[in-house]
């Protein structure tokens, strides 16, 4: 096969528009070529066997003026943990205003909605960008509010404490968090007839500060549905100590410490802590559990009979304690 020739370098590894293309001087045959790849109509990336969502999403903006990644494709790019089944699986998806015509684009979900401008950021830089163009995406609590016409309750709040949950700067560059409680049900409030509202306001009545991951706010809620108390989240042991041992969640009063392991706690450095953090728990004399995925598959099922085994121990379980229906 002959070699594809020579290529602008100002279009070489990105996103382009045929307008672009034209005035730099190539012609219709070279976007032919084997090196150039036609996204949609009017749409090329060059030398990029799997384009950066970012940048196609920029390159659509280029076509279809004030389009923007939302949904699926949004929470996937802010690095939200979505539910299993939902991540990725399925068509790119943007979003534009309701009172425009929506573009038909093939493999390509677009969205109407009312978006505030305060709800649409602009991404980050990425490879493969078209010249002079920055994408846009919704904020993460935009995006939350979006994926309610689509999730259940139970995952809007996993999502929603993900959003509240206080960042660690060493790890995630960040040092505030994505929304704030308050914050999100001013969002709420401003989109009283959006599709899904019900759902969201009633996670939101859930979401807490303090769970670090899906699977430690899926085992709060499993107890909640059990009847028991709300436990309080991320307990030092010390806590006038700030490199106390810290468990997932319990009850501090009652003594009772639950931690969930997943996959991240397989390396010997982790074992170890985790080892450490395990003893001073059990030494200090508090209940202790330890859960994993295979817990997380059954619902928590052996969590919840742990913490009614302890409530019973310290004789606290009574009505006054269940939550409310």
């Amino acid at each position: 096969m002959r070699n594809p020739g020579p290529f602008p370098a100002a279009l070489s590894g990105r996103v382009f528009t045929r307008r672009q293309a034209t005035e730099l001087g190539v012609s219709p045959g070279r976007l032919r070529r084997r090196d150039v790849r036609g996204l949609q109509r009017g749409l090329y990336a060059h030398a990029l066997d799997d384009p950066p969502v970012l940048a196609v999403v920029a390159g659509l903006d280029l076509l279809h003026p004030r389009l923007w990644a939302s949904h699926r494709t949004a929470a996937e790019l802010h690095g939200l943990c979505l539910p299993h089944g939902v991540s990725g699986t399925g068509a790119l998806e943007v979003s534009c205003q309701a009172r425009r015509a929506r573009p038909q684009l093939a493999g390509v979900v677009v969205h109407q909605s009312r978006t505030l401008a305060s709800e649409i950021q602009l991404g980050p830089p990425a490879p493969g960008l078209p010249l002079d163009s920055m994408a846009l995406l919704t904020t993460p609590a935009r995006t939350w509010l979006d994926l309610a016409a689509s999730l259940s309750v139970p995952e809007l709040v996993a999502i929603g404490d993900q959003l509240v949950r206080l960042p660690r700067f060493r790890f995630e560059g960040r040092a505030d968090p994505w929304a704030t409680r308050s914050g999100l049900a001013d969002l709420l409030a401003a989109h009283p007839n959006l599709q899904g509202i019900q759902r969201a306001r009633a996670a939101l009545e859930q979401v807490r500060v303090g769970s670090d991951s899906p699977a430690e706010t899926r085992l709060r809620l499993a107890l909640r549905r059990a009847g028991l108390p709300d436990p309080d989240l991320q307990i030092a042991l010390d806590p006038s100590d700030p490199f106390s041992p810290t468990a997932d969640l319990g009850y501090r009063r009652h003594r009772i410490a639950l931690q969930y392991d997943g996959g991240g706690h397989r390396s010997y450095e982790r074992l170890s802590a985790d080892n450490s953090r395990d003893n001073a728990f059990t030494s200090a004399g508090w209940a202790y559990g330890k859960f994993d995925r295979q817990d997380w598959r059954t619902d928590f099922a052996r969590a919840v009979n742990f913490v009614q085994a302890a409530l019973r121990d310290a004789g606290r379980v009574g009505p006054g304690m269940r939550n409310a229906p």
